[in-house]
């Protein structure tokens, strides 16, 4: 791994895990064990290191929703499969990354409070676009608009994440999410 990778991956270890706000190069030098100059050097701000950060993690995040939405699987499976996503992330320790960033957002400059409004509406239009496909099928029901569903999905996923973080216990988030979703279904 080539040094800037090795500091865009435990940029996002620090972000998920203790937050934007409360790491510096300090951190990522000792870490990654080379000189804050030599961290300069790729990333001159901060905040330029918090978009990198945020673009790559988009960009793998992206194509894994859209690897998801290809599968031939029914409306149901994709949904756990996404929420999955969530528990598997605190499982390993990790905060889901736009659930830390939003915890942040106040402290974040504004070319990264934008990027986490984009990741959550990335969501938002995943979800929705899922749950319109579903009901096409007749696979689920919804009660409200795709929007709005999505958005309860989203923020239930994100609840329920900052529940598990708090408590320790990454357990809780697939029964809550799956409870949801077994209501959409037909």
């Amino acid at each position: 791994m080539d040094t800037r990778s090795a500091l865009l991956a435990e940029a996002e270890i620090l972000v998920r895990t203790r937050g934007y706000a409360a790491f510096s190069y300090a951190d990522l030098s000792d870490r990654i064990g080379i000189r804050k100059a030599s961290i300069h050097h790729h990333f001159p701000t901060k905040e330029m290191l918090g978009t990198a950060l945020i673009d790559s993690y988009l960009e793998r995040f992206v194509a894994e929703l859209e690897a998801l939405a290809e599968k031939h699987v029914d409306t149901r499976t994709k949904l756990l499969t996404y929420g999955a996503l969530f528990a598997q992330s605190l499982g390993d320790g990790l905060m889901p990354l736009c659930g830390a960033l939003a915890a942040d957002v106040a402290y974040l400059p504004a070319s990264m409070q934008q990027r986490v409004k984009t990741f959550f509406e990335i969501h938002t239009d995943w979800l929705e676009m899922i749950l319109r496909d579903g009901v096409a099928k007749h696979e689920i029901r919804l009660t409200a608009t795709p929007h709005k569903s999505a958005l309860l999905l989203l923020s239930t996923l994100q609840g329920a994440s900052v529940v598990a973080w708090a408590l320790k216990d990454p357990t809780v988030i697939k029964p809550a999410f799956k409870q949801l979703v077994d209501s959409l279904a037909k």
